[in-house]
């Protein structure tokens, strides 16, 4: 569509949404929702558009925390105006899109606090007050955090910090913050809060990161502030008897899988769930886990007794995948950089993913619909579950598989580089924790109680 075309297009707009009560000096708002929605939709026209694919990105908005009723409000005439008045579609004039809740049952804009409440409100509140007060600030930090390609958790998670940093300091502007302010604050989550070290330390990348890459101001390296101890704990490790109990005791075969490479390569967590087709060679009998923590590639042996399973795996995959092209979707998630470089990599089979998510879901960065990998809450809480049906009393997690992997390694007498190189550790003194079973100190000696005997 030519410039001067989309211009008349919303000049029309605008001049459609008078008829609909809206303010010419509130205009601009609508337009831009109705851009907002377009562009989650990129590459299907607006005569392609159904209802229910409008109601599904209302449904969408209406569960995000980041929304008052007001904007939500918006939003709907925003897409009433698009499609009644500017697209008009045939089912338009016989059905007004409406957000839906998971049970089908229409939500209505004025119930919304009600649901944002059960959706942490604290949270929603918090955000709309600061992007009230500061649209600049949250918009360019969330800027700078993708421009670098962090990943959504880390984006979030320096998006909260922020938040939390200027509603502690009553709202005031963080440009006018110095170092005692931000030191006050660090000794607060300690003193107050009692967060972990590593909390804190994510609070403190997060403060740093705003300030240097949006307010363009540096915090002082020698920031003087009461740090929470980070405790010395040993790793809790299973013994062979009771990693073959686990296994037995979980019934999904998917979810069995996942766990038997946790603990068959020592991978972490997210590597697994992010594994990727292209990514496992069945020939070299090996697994590369790229751009793990550190951004590092590494190679790990496939374990022999899970080549068929894995195979198998991968099969389910192609059919799904196959399956998903078919109705019109068939995306992954791609690296920016790698999306640019190979525009259609994100539709081949080789780059979807070795464990993918039941249901097509929407990127919440970019509104696409794609195939994502299964969330990870499924294998950790599988494994919890199948820790207790297996009457195993420790404390265990996805990360004892790894940890589990380490030491029956070295007990096999594995060489520690050579578990280093396979953990992916950039210091070997990260890997040597694992020798505390080999040592046993003090546990080699008698204990007096038996000397009484």
């Amino acid at each position: 569509m030519a410039d001067s075309s989309i211009s008349h297009f919303w000049d029309k707009f605008i001049l459609k949404s008078k008829d609909y009560g809206v303010r010419s000096h509130k205009a601009y708002w609508y337009v831009r929702h109705a851009e907002a929605y377009i562009k989650s939709s990129a590459g299907l026209r607006l005569s392609q558009h159904t209802a229910q694919r409008v109601e599904q990105y209302l449904s969408e908005k209406y569960g995000s925390p980041r929304y008052e009723g007001w904007q939500l409000r918006q939003i709907l005439t925003a897409l009433e105006i698009l499609f009644k008045e500017m697209v008009k579609p045939g089912w338009a004039d016989e059905h007004t899109p409406r957000p839906l809740d998971s049970s089908g049952n229409d939500i209505d804009a004025k119930s919304i606090h009600a649901q944002l409440a059960q959706k942490s409100v604290h949270a929603a509140s918090l955000f709309s007050q600061v992007f009230a007060k500061y649209p600049g600030h949250v918009s360019d930090l969330i800027t700078q955090v993708r421009i670098r390609h962090y990943s959504i958790r880390t984006e979030q998670a320096y998006l909260n910090w922020v938040l939390r940093l200027i509603a502690y300091w009553g709202f005031e502007d963080p440009v006018t913050y110095t170092d005692e302010n931000l030191r006050v604050y660090l000794e607060y989550l300690v003193v107050n809060r009692h967060v972990s070290s590593s909390t804190q330390a994510q609070a403190l990348s997060a403060i740093v990161f705003f300030y240097k890459n949006v307010l363009s101001k540096d915090v002082s390296e020698e920031l003087a502030f009461a740090r929470s101890r980070k405790p010395k704990r040993l790793p809790v490790v299973l013994s062979r008897n009771e990693i073959r109990h686990l296994f037995e005791s979980m019934s999904n075969p998917h979810l069995l899988l996942m766990t038997k490479l946790l603990y068959g390569c020592g991978m972490r967590l997210m590597e697994c769930i992010r594994l990727r087709v292209l990514d496992v060679d069945f020939e070299y009998k090996q697994i590369i886990i790229r751009q793990a923590k550190g951004k590092k590639d590494r190679v790990v042996p496939i374990p022999l007794l899970l080549m068929d399973d894995l195979k198998h795996q991968i099969d389910r995959v192609e059919v799904q995948h196959q399956r998903d092209r078919a109705n019109g979707y068939g995306h992954v998630y791609m690296p920016d950089a790698l999306s640019r470089k190979y525009p259609q990599a994100e539709t081949e089979f080789k780059w979807q993913y070795v464990f993918p998510a039941k249901v097509i879901s929407r990127d919440p960065r970019s509104g696409h619909y794609r195939r994502h990998h299964i969330h990870e809450s499924s294998l950790q809480k599988a494994i919890k579950r199948a820790a207790l049906h297996a009457g195993i009393s420790k404390q265990v997690s996805s990360h004892t598989m790894r940890h589990s992997f380490a030491t029956h390694l070295l007990e096999s007498g594995s060489d520690i580089r050579t578990v280093q190189e396979l953990l992916g550790h950039a210091d070997v003194s990260t890997t040597m924790i694992y020798t505390h079973v080999l040592n046993k100190p003090g546990v080699s000696v008698n204990s007096p109680l038996d000397n009484l005997i």
